[in-house]
């Protein structure tokens, strides 16, 4: 898979995501381009697989925590910007609606439900 400039490889050879690694990694230094070493990892999908704010493993995908603490703290401080008038409901509701659409591609029906049920709001967002 390819996001932007994020690659993930599968297979079921470790063998052989070893050799890919080293053939990126030699045909983005060709184009003078590198990898980030830190970022770079085979391991098994089974302990998940970090991947654009989410951890994605073989049967399901979960938001990574902090991106759950993150938001969780942002919505909180709109939501009391929104009740004391600073914001409009529109500009609070834009936001919410950003931060559903993002993670309704994990399983997160019992998070959302959550996360907005802390601002009495939740029969707004179904």
């Amino acid at each position: 898979m390819r996001y932007v400039d994020d690659f993930a490889l599968f297979s079921d050879d470790t063998a052989q995501l070893w050799e890919a690694k080293a053939a990126l990694r030699e045909r983005l230094t060709a184009q003078r381009l590198a990898l980030h070493e830190g970022s770079l990892q085979v391991a098994p999908t089974a302990a998940g697989v970090p991947w654009l704010g989410f951890v994605v493993y073989p049967t399901h995908r979960r938001v990574k925590a902090r991106k759950v603490r993150h938001s969780t703290q942002r919505l909180g401080h709109l939501y009391e910007r929104w009740r004391e008038g600073a914001i409009s409901f529109g500009e609070f509701d834009a936001s919410v609606q950003g931060w559903i659409n993002h993670v309704r591609y994990a399983d997160t029906w019992g998070l959302r439900q959550h996360v907005l049920g802390r601002f009495d709001l939740v029969g707004a967002w179904r």
